[in-house]
């Protein structure tokens, strides 16, 4: 059964969060003993004996997890299998949600240890807990990591990791305010196909870089663009105690409960979804990466080829995007050579490489000798990419896919996304987080909260 506790007042949880971060940024993060390890994972870097401040680097990190099935239940599974973690403990409003962690973190370790709440909130009280596993539906992505942050704290959370520009600010800066260590789960960061290309294009054997393409396929077209209609009649609630739906729907405005949204509602209804972020999260991250634009977003969107109307984008559509150094990055869901989905091609004054979720990897006639003798197949870098997770935990260094970048990133998609609902041309300045000469764009930077999840309870600036 869940732990019962009182339920945590809005009040007493913003006390619990600023004890914590206060405790935080005193003592650093705090990590449990560990039991002596039977053995390492094979392909697992070796624990030595490294002391990091006045803990060793054969102690145990400590997770907890909010919001997890599905995508979750994967990464869940490389964690337990890493011996340098133990999960003790999950969050989420659903009690069926609850209670397959539980049975699966259980089954695991042998035992009967892994605590479960109703409130997240209450997983962040733990002084015990170093860090956490989030991977709740989209719309508690910003608010369940900024809480995190301000909790003291690290996670490794799903993307795509906020919901407007101006919450993607905000979660970068809590991070970086609270010294917390952030990986995205774009896993792709850690693929060797796609390392391969953005290898190519920063090394100059592209010659100078002209154009980074980013395949949007699976996040145009599949929602309500300016609309928020419900199609299901509305039915009594269920029990909080099975399915809290109010805290299920969190920020989002209030709706009438229909069993049928939790689980077909996230790619249909625009209240919980992203936009052209839901798949740009992955290729608009290796585009910049490859451009060496990770610190910053392009200065110029502009739509065409699309059917830009109200319930979506329909058939072939392009986005064209300008850095400030010339670079173009182009946001499309056409003309791809099929290497799978996730695909990115970069080109240069010398030549051209792209790839896929299939592991292949094409490059202009020029650039065959450097292809790897043997390309990858399709698979999932899951496991690396968590690796490198815990292993910055331990170095208190930046992961490839932290807050920050993620951050430009899920602005750049943004604002492309934005100029695609409104089908014209915008000029963004980065410096000013806000577009020029264009009041209706500027007003699309943020969406409304609803009470009382507001987001200057939040976040640190906004």
């Amino acid at each position: 059964m869940a732990e019962e506790k009182k339920p945590v007042t809005r009040r007493g949880f913003g006390k619990a969060l600023a004890q914590a971060g206060a405790a935080a940024a005193a003592a650093g993060p705090v990590l449990a003993q560990a039991q002596a390890p039977a053995g390492q994972a094979p392909g697992q870097p070796a624990i030595g004996p490294v002391v990091v401040g006045n803990y060793s680097m054969t102690d145990q990190l400590v997770f907890g997890g909010i919001g997890i099935r599905g995508r979750g239940m994967s990464d869940l599974r490389q964690l337990l299998g890493d011996n340098r973690v133990k999960f003790v403990a999950i969050a989420d409003v659903r009690e069926s949600a609850r209670e397959m962690v539980k049975s699966t973190v259980d089954n695991y370790y042998k035992n009967n240890e892994c605590v479960m709440y109703r409130d997240p909130a209450e997983i962040l009280e733990r002084k015990d807990i170093n860090a956490l596993l989030i991977a709740t539906s989209d719309r508690w992505h910003g608010p369940m990591a900024m809480w995190a942050a301000q909790s003291g704290k690290d996670m490794y959370i799903e993307k795509p990791a906020a919901m407007s520009i101006m919450e993607s600010y905000a979660l970068a800066d809590n991070v970086k305010r609270y010294g917390v260590v952030y990986q995205s789960g774009a896993q792709r960061k850690n693929q060797y196909a796609f390392e391969f290309a953005v290898g190519l294009a920063r090394s100059g054997k592209l010659g100078r870089l002209l154009e980074v393409h980013a395949d949007t396929a699976i996040g145009l077209g599949t929602v309500d663009a300016g609309g928020h209609g419900w199609w299901a009649a509305e039915t009594p609630e269920p029990d909080p105690l099975v399915f809290n739906w109010d805290k299920w729907l969190g920020p989002c405005m209030w709706r009438p409960w229909n069993s049928a949204y939790p689980d077909r509602g996230r790619g249909e209804f625009w209240d919980f979804h992203a936009g052209l972020l839901e798949w740009a999260s992955h290729t608009v991250a290796m585009a910049q990466w490859a451009a060496d634009m990770e610190h910053t977003e392009p200065v110029e969107y502009e739509p065409e080829g699309g059917q830009f109307r109200g319930d979506g984008i329909i058939g072939r559509y392009t986005i064209n995007c300008r850095y400030t150094n010339g670079v173009k990055l182009v946001l499309r869901n056409h003309s791809w050579r099929l290497l799978g989905s996730c695909s990115n091609l970069f080109v240069g004054t010398e030549g051209w490489v792209e790839t896929g979720d299939s592991g292949r990897i094409e490059v202009s006639d020029n650039l065959k000798p450097l292809l790897p003798t043997k390309q990858g197949t399709r698979y999932d870098p899951t496991a690396e990419h968590i690796r490198e997770f815990l292993q910055c935990i331990r170095s208190r260094t930046a992961p490839r896919a932290d807050a920050e970048k993620t951050c430009h990133t899920h602005v750049t998609s943004h604002a492309a996304w934005i100029s695609a609902q409104l089908n014209r041309k915008l000029t963004w300045d980065p410096a000013k987080r806000m577009f020029l000469n264009d009041e209706e764009a500027n007003r699309m930077r943020s969406r409304a909260y609803r009470e009382p999840w507001r987001m200057e309870a939040l976040a640190t600036s906004m």
